[in-house]
């Protein structure tokens, strides 16, 4: 199973900002799907904009978790945002695709611009 990982979720405005810490792995990849898709419903956000800051291992289910919100926040209208990617993970975007479908950021609050969204909502 390997490092534990924490998955912080907050809401600001119609953007659900999500930002795993640790491996995103088969087994945490389900359990960040999920706590996502119920907040993100919940909340009725439009946007998702996913911190990976704190991330420090990413498989093929992250990069299945990742299109399949892909797919949520584009029939909602909306769209995702990654931040704060690690040279390595940034590599594994673009090996798998990912870069081309999904929008990249430098940090958090840059994303959150793209987003028209704001911290303080």
């Amino acid at each position: 199973m390997g490092l534990q990982t924490d998955i912080k979720l907050d809401v600001h405005g119609r953007v659900l900002v999500a930002a795993p810490s640790g491996e995103l792995d088969h087994y945490w990849a389900e359990r960040l799907r999920a706590q996502i898709d119920l907040t993100f419903e919940k909340a009725s956000c439009r946007h998702i904009l996913l911190d990976m800051g704190g991330v420090s291992f990413m498989d093929s289910s992250g990069i299945g978790m990742i299109i399949g919100r892909y797919k949520k926040t584009e029939m909602s209208g909306g769209r995702i945002v990654i931040a704060n990617m690690s040279e390595p993970i940034s590599r594994l975007f673009d090996v798998s695709g990912l870069s081309k479908i999904v929008t990249r950021a430098e940090n958090a609050q840059t994303a959150m611009n793209m987003l028209g969204g704001a911290f303080d909502e």
